[in-house]
């Protein structure tokens, strides 16, 4: 197998003009191969077949055949590398069929979500500043986007017109809502000054929220960061949005110390800044506030459904992975605190 190895391997060095390193990797998972095909005895390519390959990833997992144990993606690295020589071999006539062409790769683990603690993530939104132009835009960041479990790309791309509050109407006689009058209607734009603004007692504000595929959904905005956004409108933005000089002002929430659209990369540091502030030790990002908001909805008692629309995800499957997470959250807390758990 030695000398059909090298072969595919010119052809990728000559033919294909593959790079060094590309090269170097192949050669590597191929020879693993050919060892382990060695040790099997086979020596002629008709001879392999699915299942021959099918063990030879299984034994790549467990390191036993004889190399170190390899993840899944490094495992699916050398299946691509099989694959791509027997594809050779078959259309070079080296062998009549191509044993590796339906042997499915291995599914990489779906890492499970940390979330913070419901006490880490208090320090954390409590950590900007009240005082300061920039902290209140901080503090109305983070507690956006634990409220929401909005994406941060999301999170920067609102406009202020984005924000509506939906004010239950009055009741006249006979229970009849009255015609819409001093009560902001539905879709009404929350901005500064507006008599929508957000932080209200008697209305629900919601957030026009553009995700992936620029499909928009509707979200709640809980009363902690309503209070948070109405405090950065009122005492926060209109500094900030000063500053832009005679450009023309932009339309964006959340805005940067000059005045123009906070960046994707400003509020990663944002985050970043405030958590060792907190004193929170575990690594942080913006998509830990997004699995914390939906962990602890979930813990809650909100339904999946529920956390879905919130989320933006397309399908369910998505956001099973959070019921996974309880559930172990569950396990672990009975095993310490049962005494018959063990």
């Amino acid at each position: 197998m030695g000398a059909e190895i090298e072969d595919y391997l010119t052809h990728l060095r000559i033919e294909r003009g593959s790079a060094a390193n590309t090269l170097s990797s192949y050669r590597n998972d191929l020879l693993r191969y050919g060892a382990f095909l060695l040790e099997r005895e086979i020596t002629a390519l008709r001879a392999i077949d699915e299942t021959l390959i099918a063990d030879f990833l299984q034994r790549l997992s467990t390191g036993d055949d004889g190399g170190s144990a390899l993840s899944q993606r490094s495992m699916a690295r050398v299946l691509a590398s099989v694959r791509g020589a027997h594809r050779y071999w078959a259309g070079e006539g080296r062998t009549t069929h191509d044993p590796a062409k339906h042997v499915a790769a291995p599914k990489p683990r779906q890492s499970l979500p940390k979330a913070l603690s419901v006490d880490e993530v208090t320090r954390l939104l409590d950590a900007p500043s009240r005082d300061t132009e920039l902290g209140r835009r901080d503090r109305a960041l983070l507690e956006f986007l634990y409220a929401t479990g909005a994406r941060i790309t999301e999170a920067v791309s609102l406009d202020v017109d984005d924000i509506h509050e939906i004010r239950a109407a009055p009741v006249g006689a006979g229970g009849a809502p009255t015609t819409p009058g001093s009560s902001a209607e539905p879709g009404s734009s929350a901005g500064p000054g507006s008599s929508a603004e957000p932080g209200g007692t008697d209305g629900l504000v919601i957030v026009r929220v553009t995700g992936k595929g620029d499909k928009q959904r509707m979200v709640p905005v809980g009363r902690y960061a309503q209070q948070a956004i109405n405090d950065y409108l009122t005492a926060g933005r209109p500094g900030l949005a000063a500053r832009i000089g005679r450009r023309a002002p932009s339309p964006g929430l959340f805005l940067n110390k000059l005045g123009g659209r906070l960046s994707r990369q400003s509020a990663w540091t944002v985050l970043q800044n405030h958590a060792a502030a907190a004193e929170i030790t575990q690594e942080v990002s913006p998509h830990t506030l997004r699995h914390s908001c939906a962990t602890h909805l979930l813990e809650g008692g909100a339904g999946i459904r529920l956390v879905q629309e919130m989320l933006g995800h397309a399908s369910v499957t998505t956001t099973q992975i959070y019921t996974k997470v309880t559930a172990e959250a569950l396990q672990e807390s009975y095993a310490t605190a049962h005494p018959r758990a063990r």
